[in-house]
Order: structure tokens, then C-alpha cells, then sequence
């Protein structure tokens, strides 16, 4: 008794997996952007064609999308990625002030005076004397 009910539950199930063919091919459809006065084409057969019209003065333009300005990535500055990675690299070469590498102290004096003008610029920035 468990066939019968088992093989009707597999019919139903396979039923809606089977799609009738389609007798009309999909029709086409165009989306135009037409400028000023200009007429939009008509359709032959089964086309459908949908334009969009812009002013005279937007047919030669380079489109909105290009012409506005990208928003920024949100990461640093390659600038600011280029001073980081110096700053890393310079604590062993000779010229640092660190204890790390050969002639580490050598470069003391010259880690003030780059601290000294960067606080100097800062401050300039800012509109301080």
C-alpha cells in the first residue's frame, strides 16, 4: 500500500519540473536615448523600442557617471603609505636613531630637526606664529 501512495507523491513532486515549450520566441525590446528633437525609431515586427530623451546640449558630453569625480577609496594616501613604509625601512639603516642596526645612533640629531619642522609645519598650518 506504501508503493502506490510513495509513487503518486513522486509524480506530483516531478510535475511542476517540467515546463511546457515555448511557442513565441522572447521579444525584443531596445532602450535608446534620443537628443534634442530627434525622432525615435520605430519598431518592426515584434520589437519594443523605449527612448529616453536628453537636451541638445548633452549629446556630445561625456556621460554623468564618467564625468563625476570618483569617490575616494577610503584607504590612505599613497603618500602617506610611501612615508610609512620609509619610516619602517630607516630604523636600520645607518642615519636612524634606534638601537637596532649598525650606526643606529648616528641619525639622532637629524630625527629632531625632521620632528622639529613637521610640528613647525603643522603649526603654520593651523595659522600659529
Amino acid at each position: 500500500m506504501r508503493f502506490p501512495v510513495a509513487a503518486a507523491l513522486a509524480t506530483l513532486l516531478l510535475l511542476p519540473m517540467a515546463a511546457p515549450a515555448r511557442a513565441e520566441p522572447p521579444r525584443k525590446i531596445f532602450n535608446l536615448i534620443v537628443y534634442g528633437d530627434d525622432p525615435c525609431p520605430k519598431g518592426e515586427g515584434d520589437e519594443i523600442i523605449v527612448c529616453a530623451r536628453k537636451p541638445e546640449s548633452e549629446r556630445y558630453r561625456i556621460p554623468k557617471k564618467l564625468r563625476e569625480k570618483p569617490a575616494p577609496s577610503g584607504g590612505p594616501g599613497w603618500g602617506s603609505q610611501v612615508a610609512t613604509m620609509e619610516q619602517v625601512q630607516r630604523q636600520t639603516l645607518p642615519g636612524s636613531c634606534s638601537a637596532i642596526g649598525s650606526n643606529g645612533f648616528t641619525g639622532c640629531t637629524a630625527k629632531m630637526l625632521e620632528q622639529w619642522f613637521a610640528e613647525r609645519r603643522m603649526q603654520e598650518s593651523r595659522g600659529e606664529p
